[in-house]
C-alpha cells in the first residue's frame, strides 16, 4: 500500500513548524498545488481569482477602500502573512493583513480594462493575497474596480464572505487590527486540519480503484497554461425547477464536446480522436464540523470527456454523483490512480469548468452604490480552454481559449457545439418535468 501524499506532507510540515521562530500554518491540498506550481515554474503566472465591477466615476475612495480591505483581511488568516516554502515545505506564515488598494494609471489612448488586465498579469509571486485596483479613462463616465485574490487564499464560498464584509467595512470606515485574533487563528488551523484529515481518508484503496476505472482511458490532448486568450459570451435563461438539478452534469457533457471540437481542430488527437480528454472542475466545501474559515477548501476533480454527447441527463447525473462520492481524493492521488490504471496522462488538464451560484454572493456596495459586475477577456488560463458559468437571474456562459493555439473561428464552432448540447439537456429535462 502506497504512502499517503497528505500524511507525508503533514510530517514535513510538523518538522518545519517545530523549528520556525514564527508561527506557521499548514496548507490544504489545493493551496499546496498552487504554491508548488509557482515555485517550480517561476515564469508562470500566479493563479488569481478576479471579480470586476463598474461604478459611476468618483464613487470610489482608494484610501478608504484600502482601510476596508485591511480591516477585512485582519479577520482572516488566509489574507494575512504570506504563503512561503520553509525547508521545501509549503506553509502559511502568520502575519499582518496582506492587501493592496491602488489606482492604476491608464496610458494615453488606452482603456481601463487594458490597464487592469496588465496589472493582474504582473501579480507578484509573493503576494499580496488581496488586491483592489481601480482604473478610469480620463474622459470615462465609469471607473472599474478589480477585486482580485490569490487563489490559494480563496474559493467560491469565500467570495460571498468578502463582498459582504468589504461592503460593511467600507461603509463604516473600519480601522484595521494588526492581524487575526488568537481564536481566529485557532479556528483556521482547525478547519485546515479537518480538511487534511478528510483528504488523507479519501485517498484509500476504494478511491484509487474508482478513479482508476474512471480515468484509466484518458489520453489527453496535450494541455497547458495559456497566456493570450480570447472570450465568447452567451446568456441563456436561468434553469428552473427540475432543470436546475442537471445544470452541472449537463455542462460537463457540453464542455467535453466543445473541448474535443477545439482540440481536434489543431491536429490529430491521441487515440485517433476517440479518446478521453481531461476536463477539470473545482469542487469542495468545509469539512463537517469545521469553522467557517475563509480560504481555499476545494479539490480539482477530473471528468473523462468523450467526443460526443452522452445520452440522458439522469445518466450524466448518476456518473457525476459517483465521482462526488470520491470528491475528497487529492488531485495528485487521482493522477497516480489514472496512471496506475494505464492512462498515458501527465496530469495536465485539457479544459476547465467552473460554476458559480450568484445567489450566494451579495453585491459589492461601495459609497452606497452596488457595483455592476462585468468581465474581462484576455486573462491567463490554467488550461488551453476554460468555461465559466454563472447562475443567477440568467445562466451566463463564457468560453475562453488559448488564442495562440486555436483560431477564433474554431473557438466559435466549439462554442456553438457547447451551447447546442447544453440547450438539448436543459430543455429536455424541462420537457420531461412538464409531462410528469
Amino acid at each position: 500500500m502506497h504512502a499517503s501524499i497528505t500524511a507525508a506532507y503533514l510530517a514535513r510540515y510538523r518538522a518545519a513548524a517545530a523549528e520556525s521562530p514564527v508561527e506557521l500554518l499548514p496548507l490544504t491540498g489545493a493551496q499546496r498545488r498552487f504554491l508548488i506550481t509557482r515555485r517550480l515554474a517561476p515564469e508562470t503566472r500566479s493563479d488569481v481569482v478576479p471579480l470586476f465591477f463598474a461604478y459611476p466615476g468618483g464613487t470610489l475612495d482608494p484610501d478608504r477602500l484600502g482601510r476596508a480591505a485591511a480591516a477585512v483581511a485582519a479577520r482572516h488568516p488566509a489574507l494575512c502573512g504570506g504563503f512561503a516554502t520553509v525547508r521545501g515545505t509549503p506553509v502559511l506564515r502568520v502575519g499582518g493583513p496582506s492587501v493592496e488598494a491602488a489606482r492604476i494609471a491608464v496610458t494615453a489612448g488606452g482603456t481601463a480594462r487594458e490597464a487592469l488586465r496588465r496589472a493582474l498579469l504582473d501579480w507578484p509571486v509573493d503576494g499580496p493575497a488581496l488586491r483592489l485596483l481601480i482604473a478610469r479613462e480620463p474622459d470615462g463616465e465609469e471607473e472599474l474596480l478589480a477585486l482580485a485574490l490569490d487563489h490559494a487564499a480563496c474559493d467560491e464560498q469565500s467570495l460571498g464572505v468578502l463582498t459582504a464584509e468589504l461592503s460593511r467595512a467600507y461603509e463604516q470606515d473600519e480601522a484595521s487590527a494588526d492581524g487575526p485574533a488568537p481564536q481566529t487563528l485557532a479556528d483556521y488551523r482547525r478547519a485546515v486540519e479537518l480538511q487534511l484529515a478528510a483528504e488523507d481518508a479519501a485517498g484509500g484503496p476504494a478511491a484509487q480503484a474508482h478513479w482508476g476505472r474512471r480515468l484509466g482511458g484518458l489520453t489527453g490532448a496535450g494541455g497547458g497554461a495559456a497566456a493570450a486568450t480570447g472570450m465568447l459570451v452567451e446568456r441563456l435563461p436561468a434553469a428552473e425547477g427540475a432543470a436546475r438539478t442537471v445544470v452541472f452534469p449537463a455542462l460537463l457533457d457540453a464542455v467535453g464536446v466543445a473541448a474535443h471540437r477545439l482540440h481536434r481542430a489543431s491536429g490529430p488527437l491521441p487515440g485517433g480522436g476517440g479518446g478521453l480528454l481531461a476536463l477539470g472542475y473545482p469542487w469542495g466545501g468545509r469539512p463537517p464540523g469545521a469553522p467557517a474559515a475563509l480560504g481555499c477548501f476545494l479539490n480539482t476533480l477530473v471528468h473523462p470527456a468523450g467526443p460526443a454527447a452522452t445520452g440522458e441527463p439522469d445518466e450524466l447525473a448518476d456518473a457525476w454523483w459517483d465521482d462526488l462520492d470520491h470528491a475528497g481524493t487529492p488531485f495528485d492521488e487521482v493522477v497516480r490512480a489514472a496512471r496506475t490504471a494505464g492512462a498515458p496522462w501527465s496530469g495536465a488538464l485539457d479544459a476547465m469548468l467552473t460554476l458559480e451560484d450568484l445567489h450566494r454572493r451579495p453585491p459589492l456596495v461601495l459609497g452606497g452604490t452596488p457595483g455592476r459586475e462585468t468581465h474581462l477577456a484576455g486573462r491567463p488560463l490554467a488550461a488551453p480552454m476554460a468555461v465559466s458559468a454563472s447562475h443567477g437571474d440568467d445562466l451566463l456562459i463564457r468560453l475562453a481559449w488559448d488564442s495562440d493555439r486555436f483560431p477564433e473561428a474554431d473557438a466559435r464552432a466549439a462554442f456553438d457545439d457547447l451551447l447546442a448540447v447544453l440547450r438539448q439537456h436543459l430543455h429536455g429535462r424541462a420537457r420531461l418535468a412538464s409531462h410528469a
